[in-house]
């Protein structure tokens, strides 16, 4: 019997397109594992893209070690790049705050002029990169890293930075008005005294609870949900129950994807945690509208 030539021809054809579809996957997979990560900074219309083999190779980079880490709960070291440095020239608009927006939603207000200080008495905000290899230790509880850039604080002072504004897994970071300014509908009454500890709450609310949560649908971020609509939690947990959530959540519900970090007493006391309950039963009426 006779071969069919142009029957081999299409079986080869077709395996040659098999392979080169193979390879092509191959390739697009290897890219994006070593795509090189970029930091966004936008600062009051200047806009600068860093990208990560571009920060490692900066002349004003260092190592570091943090004591302390927030997100990892132990001592870690660092390359870095001070945040001033990094910030030079850009110069945030008066009283404005840094919004550091994560890979996952976490949004946090950070005040410009922590960040640009660099006076070494006081908290240095460092931009901590991570290398292709060997990449940072996977987060407690997590499945990836901190990575690929994360803000640290080294300094006398470093203790009065709160927990939220260790900010990690970092894709931008953007000058804004003050979460007040912004949104408006976050602020108390203006009779409320100055003394009054819902306006400690506002503040604290403002650091610790922001960058997860909106509260009727004030705020930028995508990862926690609004903690006024559709029902204010002061009105269906009690208050020793919220505190106990706010401290350890784990103590009062618990399911495999929680979320929901607690705050140990060194990152919030438990007057601290009861100043944000109180602003939030304030909050809760009357209700507020986030557009207006």
């Amino acid at each position: 019997m006779e071969g069919d030539p142009m029957g081999a021809l299409s079986r080869a054809t077709t395996v040659v397109l098999f392979f080169a579809v193979i390879l092509s996957c191959l390739l697009a997979t290897l890219g994006a594992v070593s795509a090189d990560p970029v930091l966004d900074i936008v600062m009051g219309g200047q806009r600068r893209h860093f990208g990560r083999d571009e920060l490692l190779k900066r002349p004003d980079i260092q190592r570091i070690s943090v004591a302390n880490d927030v997100a990892y709960g132990k001592p870690m070291d660092y390359v870095a790049i001070p945040l001033p440095s990094l910030l030079a020239g850009l110069n945030p608009p008066a009283n404005s705050v840094i919004e550091s927006l994560a890979l996952d939603g976490f949004a946090a207000q950070i005040p410009a002029d922590l960040l640009i200080a660099n006076d070494p008495a006081k908290a240095i905000a460092w931009l901590a990169i991570e290398p292709d290899q060997p990449s940072w230790p996977v987060l407690p509880g997590r499945t990836q890293s901190a990575g690929p850039f994360y803000i640290v604080w080294t300094g006398p002072q470093v203790s009065k930075i709160r927990s939220e504004q260790w900010p990690y897994q970092l894709k931008s970071l953007e000058s804004q008005q003050s979460p007040l300014e912004r949104w408006p509908a976050l602020d108390v009454e203006s009779t409320l005294p100055a003394a009054d500890p819902v306006r400690a709450g506002l503040a604290l609310f403002k650091t610790q609870c922001l960058p997860c949560h909106t509260l009727n649908g004030a705020g930028s971020s995508t990862f926690g949900p609004d903690l006024n609509q559709p029902m204010n939690p002061t009105r269906y947990m009690t208050r020793e129950g919220l505190h106990a959530l706010i401290r350890d959540p784990k103590t009062v519900r618990s399911w495999p994807t929680m979320q929901m970090p607690g705050f140990a007493a060194d990152q919030m006391s438990d007057m601290e945690i009861d100043q944000v309950i109180g602003y939030l039963a304030y909050m809760a009426t009357p209700r507020r509208d986030a557009s207006k």
